[in-house]
């Protein structure tokens, strides 16, 4: 008894499309068995060509013409098409780039004013409901807040009254890797509150050469210079990484 064998195709192809009103393109899939007037009609929503002039260019992901699709009662798997391939949207009356120009969209524009008196704004909501900057802090909530300040710059004070101008140090800001360094400014600062520590760092990964909004706390070579804040800052035994150090630990 002869076996029979069937040749068994995907059911979707996945395809670039581009469109000679568009600067950029999209990957879509798409059913076979659709036909290329249906099709047609889900690439106005894709590239805003007109379906009543609209001609379709298959090309290779080489960008070599395969055929015009321009049967529109055939099936879009009636032609050679499959995964990878681009699917060019031609549509003669478009300009290129005519639907990317956000000069031509009107704008809504709320002055700070008319937006503060809105009911159905965000704002209105967070301030109805004490959220945000809108919550009532209560005296002991306040008290407490600034007692916690006021034990963070005595803190702060201390670690930089025990810090001195070349100490050698390491730099620990959390999401950050690791930085070694010497201790050139320990000390209060005009561009921020509160107590700071000025670090050289070994490797130009800093954002400054010492200097802050004009005001020079150090020297230092620009991009080697950076301020953190003292509980950032370890002092201590820290060598200079350097070449001697990688050949130590290929050893």
């Amino acid at each position: 008894m002869a076996q029979e064998f069937s040749v068994v195709t995907q059911s979707m192809v996945g395809v670039t499309i581009t469109s000679s009103a568009n600067t950029f393109g999209s990957e879509r899939r798409f059913p076979k068995d659709i036909t290329i007037a249906d099709l047609k009609g889900k690439l106005v929503l894709l590239t805003g060509a007109d379906v009543g002039s609209m001609k379709l260019e298959l090309y290779t992901n080489e960008n070599k013409l395969v055929c015009p699709i321009d049967n529109d009662n055939a099936l879009l798997g009636s032609y050679p098409i499959d995964d990878g391939m681009r699917l060019h949207v031609i549509d003669p009356n478009a300009k290129l780039g005519e639907f990317e120009d956000v000069s031509k969209v009107e704008k809504f524009e709320l002055s700070a004013e008319e937006y503060a008196k809105r009911g159905d704004s965000v704002r209105a909501f967070k301030e109805r409901n004490k959220m945000g900057r809108f919550r009532e802090i209560t005296p002991e909530e306040k008290q407490r807040q600034e007692e916690e300040q006021r034990v963070k710059e005595e803190q702060d004070k201390a670690a930089v009254e025990a810090m001195k101008i070349g100490d050698r140090c390491e730099v620990s800001v959390p999401g950050q890797p690791a930085r070694r360094g010497c201790v050139k400014y320990a000390g209060l600062t005009e561009f921020n509150s509160g107590y700071w520590v000025g670090v050289q760092y070994d490797e130009p990964v800093g954002k400054n050469n010492g200097s802050v909004k004009g005001k020079q706390y150090f020297q230092c070579p620009d991009k080697y210079g950076g301020f953190v804040k003292p509980e950032n800052v370890q002092v201590g035994d820290f060598p200079e990484e350097g070449f001697e150090d990688m050949e130590d630990d290929e050893m």
